[in-house]
């Protein structure tokens, strides 16, 4: 009997799966009952990634597993639910090989030695939805649909804990399949991630009439987008559907239509590039000013540093005079670097006149990949090196990094230099957790949607302290965004969190002094 025979008799005596991946997640090798769990043989899976053998709504929790095997060599058993017709729940376990195949680790799926209760579907957050939405373009997912529901009624009855918006939830859980994610954007605006097309109208009737036997006037637009258009490259559908979530989030129907969605994600590529030139000529004449946010140190109060945030003037047409949206159309259209680098000499400026403390600056994965804009930031730093000892760097998710090489040059070239380098919206999406893994970083920052969820939700609290042991297993220190009240303050202090930011200590103003 062969090493591998014998390694295969051992692991499947205890397991009905097994898997052999690689650091970056890709199966190399499967073996055992995947035919009649998944309805698939195991050769088919070698080269996808792993999180595809289970349920979307498991992904976000997989990831922070996942990354915790890297970092710890082995992986407690953990529940998940597989990408079957039933979900079935699986104890997942994990381990490193050791020897010559140190890059590959090894996972193994039982079943539950007894029945337990399945978990019902629920309506999450837009974090899990958005990474979702975003893995199924990034694949090129021969199937997958991104289903879009507003809820058109007053104000006061969209309230997060009011009877139209509980009946909205519960409708929605009810409606989709165990396999499909369904998330809440904002207010009275709904996503669902599914691999075969959800029945919007069917949903929308339905609830349109539960609605108003419970006495409330209630409209609802709907819109669905496909996920694998053909004529889009992964990079340009996922960048499509970023500006696509952005824009519905915020306007709805009627704000996705504006920004060019009526054709799809195809027709929103085809019709922006006209706005180009606008673009870059309000980055080239600076049509935007910096507001600095405190980042303060749990413990005392006392504040860490500041953050710069982009803020665009009024005059610039809507959208782009937001500025979540000025940066994803930025990103969408190339123009990242050109943003990123007018943004930082903006705050070059505000370092030289604030001693004594240092700000952060923004930093786009496009740019921080990217050779030409490295070796300029580096010319900078080395011509003044004041700016070194005054500056921070937050690397954002709003473009993927593509070639971590590269990313990982500019990290290291920064920190060379004296300049911390921090992973914003850690969380928000699963390409955080591979950054952590692969670039040494000072700080991770915790979105904000985490901390705000955490003090209702029990799960969300352990999403919370995982993130937290994470980051100190790689020695990076921990910041909470978005705390606004005393009570989530003391629940981060107590999960371990060092810093934070949010309106408790200080809205975006003019940088003190």
């Amino acid at each position: 009997m062969t090493d591998r025979e014998r390694f295969l008799t051992f692991a499947l005596a205890a397991a009905e799966m097994l898997l052999e991946v690689s650091s970056a997640g890709r199966i190399l090798f499967a073996a055992g009952a995947f035919h009649s769990r998944l309805g698939r043989s195991p050769d088919s899976l070698v080269g996808q990634h792993v999180r595809d053998v289970l349920a979307l709504p498991d992904h976000a929790a997989f990831e922070i597993a996942f990354n915790t095997l890297l970092a710890r060599d082995r992986l407690p058993p953990t529940i998940f639910h597989l990408a079957n017709a039933g979900t079935t729940p699986m104890a997942c376990s994990g381990l490193r090989l050791l020897g010559r195949e140190a890059d590959r680790l090894c996972l193994t799926f039982a079943a539950l030695p007894l029945a337990t209760a399945q978990e019902p579907p629920r309506v999450g957050g837009p974090a899990p939805l958005r990474d979702a939405a975003h893995a199924l373009a990034r694949g090129g997912a021969s199937s997958g649909t991104l289903g879009l529901l507003e809820i058109r009624a007053p104000d006061s009855s969209l309230a997060p804990d009011g009877a139209l918006t509980q009946l909205v939830r519960e409708e929605l859980a009810a409606s989709i399949s165990p396999d499909s994610l369904a998330g809440e954007l904002a207010a009275g605006r709904y996503g669902i991630i599914s691999r075969a097309q959800a029945d919007l109208a069917a949903m929308a009737a339905k609830i349109e009439a539960l609605a108003a036997a419970s006495g409330h006037e209630a409209a609802i637009a709907t819109e669905t987008l496909a996920l694998d258009d053909a004529s889009l490259t992964p990079m340009q559908m996922t960048r499509a559907l970023r500006y696509a979530l952005s824009a519905f989030t915020r306007g709805g129907a009627e704000a996705l239509a504006e920004a060019g969605f009526g054709g799809g994600l195809a027709g929103f590529v085809a019709s922006a590039y006209g706005r180009t030139v606008r673009l870059r000529q309000a980055i080239a004449e600076r049509k935007f000013r910096l507001a600095f946010q405190p980042i303060v140190r749990l413990a005392d109060r006392r504040p860490h540093h500041y953050e710069a945030l982009l803020r665009p003037e009024a005059e610039i047409e809507p959208p782009l005079s937001l500025a979540q949206n000025f940066v994803i159309f930025a990103e969408a259209l190339g123009l990242s670097e050109e943003l990123d680098w007018a943004v930082l000499l903006a705050v070059c400026s505000a370092a030289r006149r604030a001693r004594g403390t240092r700000i952060a600056a923004n930093l786009s994965g496009l740019s921080l990949q990217s050779p030409g804009f490295r070796q300029a930031l580096v010319r900078m730093l080395e011509a003044e090196p004041p700016l070194a000892h005054r500056l921070l760097f937050e690397v954002t998710e709003t473009a993927e990094i593509e070639d971590e090489a590269e990313a990982i040059r500019t990290v290291e070239a920064l920190r060379g230099l004296g300049v911390p380098v921090c992973i914003d919206d850690f969380g928000a999406g699963s390409a955080a957790f591979r950054y952590l893994r692969v670039l040494r970083v000072d700080y991770v920052k915790i979105d904000g949607l985490y901390v705000q969820n955490a003090m209702a939700s029990p799960m969300d609290r352990g999403i919370v302290a995982a993130m937290v042991d994470l980051a100190r297993t790689v020695g990076a220190k921990v910041v909470a965004e978005r705390i606004e009240t005393e009570a989530e303050a003391a629940l981060m202090q107590e999960l371990g969190v060092e810093f934070g930011q949010g309106w408790l200590f200080g809205r975006p103003g003019p940088m003190p002094g």
